[in-house]
């Protein structure tokens, strides 16, 4: 059987490309190339060049592969953005995936992984670690467009025979530990990229948005997850559904949160430079605080995570970063 992966040349979904290979799947790749890069795709994988919300190429791609499972990456993801431009997230990241949801259905496709995000949780009521159960109150229109794709997904197996399982990521970071895939979009948002990249002199000073929030710090804090942590969890989750699994929403987070100050003072450390960083105003969109409790994941599907630490997360991001930079000027 093969695995369709949707978004498979952007920063999570070329990792999960190389993780299923090294699982010994089989790989397919659909992606329009808005943000991802066509050399990112492991060359092992078949990759179509297209838009997930294109009928008749899903069509063709399900008639030419023996496909059980979609792993879903593809969509937009910056809050600021989503909350100055909202249709366009909502046709991205809700409209296309009900277009991609209902050619899964047409096509008999059992298995279905979703790419959601912890901002359907908003900022949670109490300082705990937040989880699945919690109340869903999105702060923007990009955790709603996620959260309207959970409904969907979870109105949909109820009615047909698809099964399903969202994972709501916290904040993903670093690069793949044996350097063949990271982060590499130019002008990404994600904290530890922007600070690696001042860090290296690809940038010349980085923004804190925000010093007044109810955090010890006054600065956001958030629970970063290692990509390749992230990658493992999609494996197993999907190694459940495979096994009899029924559906599932589960967080995927370490269970302890770093501020933007702690994040910018450990890659000055881990990178031995010093760089500027502003203090600015919030950005819209943005909750206070938020941090996992990834015990469902640990307890349903045997998630065991092998990097948390937020220096080699960094490390891993440092080392791409340096990689892209030797990359670009050969």
């Amino acid at each position: 059987m093969a695995v369709l992966v949707t978004g498979g040349a952007g920063y999570i979904g070329s990792h999960m490309v190389w993780a299923l290979l090294d699982n010994g799947d089989d790989v397919i790749v659909i992606d329009r190339l808005s943000t991802g890069f066509r050399w990112a795709v492991a060359p092992e994988a078949v990759f179509y060049e297209g838009d997930i919300a294109d009928r008749s190429l899903l069509k063709s791609i399900f008639a030419k592969h023996d496909i059980d499972a979609i792993i879903h990456f593809a969509g937009s993801v910056v809050v600021p953005d989503s909350v100055s431009d909202p249709l366009s997230y909502y046709e991205n990241n809700t409209v296309k995936s009900r277009e991609l949801i209902a050619a899964a259905v047409a096509a008999g496709i059992p298995h279905f992984v979703f790419s959601s995000t912890a901002a359907v949780y908003g900022t949670p009521t109490d300082d705990h670690p937040v989880i699945e159960s919690a109340q869903l109150r999105p702060e923007s229109p990009y955790g709603s467009s996620k959260l309207m794709t959970e409904i969907m997904l979870a109105d949909t197996a109820a009615a047909t025979s698809l099964n399903y399982t969202a994972l709501r990521y916290f904040n993903v970071a670093g690069a793949d530990p044996d350097g063949r895939t990271g982060q590499s979009t130019a002008g990404a948002t994600h904290l530890i990229k922007v600070a690696c990249e001042t860090a290296l002199g690809k940038r010349s000073e980085l923004n804190v948005y925000g010093t007044d929030y109810p955090t010890p710090d006054g600065t956001c804090v958030r629970d970063y997850i290692h990509v390749s942590d992230l990658t493992d969890a999609h494996l197993k989750a999907l190694q459940r559904m495979r096994g009899g699994g029924g559906s599932l929403v589960a967080n995927c987070g370490y269970g302890r949160g770093f501020s933007v100050l702690d994040v910018v003072d450990t890659v000055k450390r881990v990178s031995g430079r010093d760089f500027r960083f502003n203090l600015v105003g919030r950005r819209p969109g943005d909750a206070a605080s938020i941090v996992a409790n990834p015990s469902v994941a640990k307890s349903e599907f045997g998630w065991q995570p092998r990097h948390d630490n937020l220096d080699f997360i960094v490390r891993t991001a440092l080392n791409w970063e340096d990689h892209l930079s030797r990359h670009n000027n050969k």
